[in-house]
């Protein structure tokens, strides 16, 4: 698959087959996401994998019940976390803009992209959750102290086929400076 057609197909999918994913295809996703850009090349994402129905079942109904029902089919789940304070920050722990810590979060995003665009591309589905109880999933996942727990990645070989959502057009995304 090309990039562009990469791009323009891939979904987040909500329900999966029960097909395992085969760890050697996760950790080529991996590899691939290693390549995501980030700032001053400090590549702060880590990936934590959970695997089997009962784990992830426990970890939806404790951590994340708002998407317990994606989860319930799910045979993979990552826990996508970042190294604190080096995205954004100078060596002497001072901000290098006046985004503070954003940058962290700019680089998880690109991170996660690239991590999904990758899974596509293996015949893969995904979608990023950002609700559940960050401290206390943090604690049962045994989150490093100088890691942050930043989003989950529902994983597998997808069990539906979503159209496109609507997009907007070039005409409303972009303008020039004159």
């Amino acid at each position: 698959m090309n990039l562009n057609e990469c791009i323009l197909t891939r979904r987040s999918i909500r329900k999966f087959t029960e097909q395992p994913v085969p760890h050697d295809v996760l950790e080529e996703v991996i590899a691939a996401a290693a390549y995501a850009p980030s700032w001053k090349n400090t590549q702060i994402s880590r990936y934590i994998a959970i695997e089997g129905r009962e784990a992830i079942d426990a970890l939806a109904k404790d951590y994340a019940p708002f998407n317990a029902r994606t989860l319930s089919t799910a045979p993979l789940l990552i826990a996508q976390t970042c190294i604190k304070k080096r995205s954004g920050y100078e060596r002497d722990g001072s901000f290098t803009t006046d985004r503070g810590d954003g940058w962290q979060m700019y680089d998880c995003g690109i991170a996660a992209q690239t991590f999904c665009l990758s899974a596509h591309d293996h015949g893969l589905g995904t979608v990023i959750m950002g609700i559940f109880d960050r401290p206390a999933l943090e604690k049962y996942l045994n989150v490093p102290e100088n890691q942050e727990l930043v989003a989950l990645i529902a994983v597998g070989y997808p069990d539906e086929q979503p159209d496109a959502p609507r997009r907007k057009g070039v005409s409303d995304l972009l303008t020039y400076a004159e």
